[in-house]
């Protein structure tokens, strides 16, 4: 038998493997989760003053934003698996309980579907998993 692959796209992540591989050893296992770690979370304070009422005394707070965006990632059928992973760490951050992330991924079931929100879910379990000490 043969390690060459079948298809024409097992060929081509076989020839990216081996060209990573070629540039730097180390690519070889790059994770993208990984890449993730180096954006770090914004204190509450930060978030408050670029994405919270700092500007506009009376407009959204930064828990709010962060959940609507939240529930815009969800109805985009939550592709964007470190969007989502990010926007989940800032939301607790800024102040969010883990029972107001599911409520809001949950509703967005009616707009986007079931599979959108169970991966959503999943995905926000990764982060709300790392913090069990957290309020429920």
């Amino acid at each position: 038998m043969s390690d060459t692959p079948k298809n024409p796209f097992e060929q081509m992540l076989q020839q990216a493997q081996e060209m990573a591989k070629a540039m730097n050893p180390g690519l070889e296992n790059f994770s993208p989760k990984g890449f993730e770690a180096l954006w770090p979370t914004m204190p509450k304070e930060v978030m408050e003053m670029m994405f919270g009422n700092t500007v506009n005394k009376d407009g959204l707070d930064a828990k709010t934003r962060l959940l609507l965006t939240l529930a815009g990632l969800t109805c985009q059928g939550a592709q964007a698996d470190a969007a989502v992973r990010q926007t989940v760490r800032h939301a607790l951050e800024a102040g969010a309980r883990k029972q107001e992330i599911v409520e809001t991924i949950g509703q967005m079931s009616v707009f986007a579907g079931i599979p959108a929100m169970t991966r959503a879910l999943d995905l926000a379990q990764e982060v709300m998993g790392d913090n069990e000490d957290e309020d429920q």
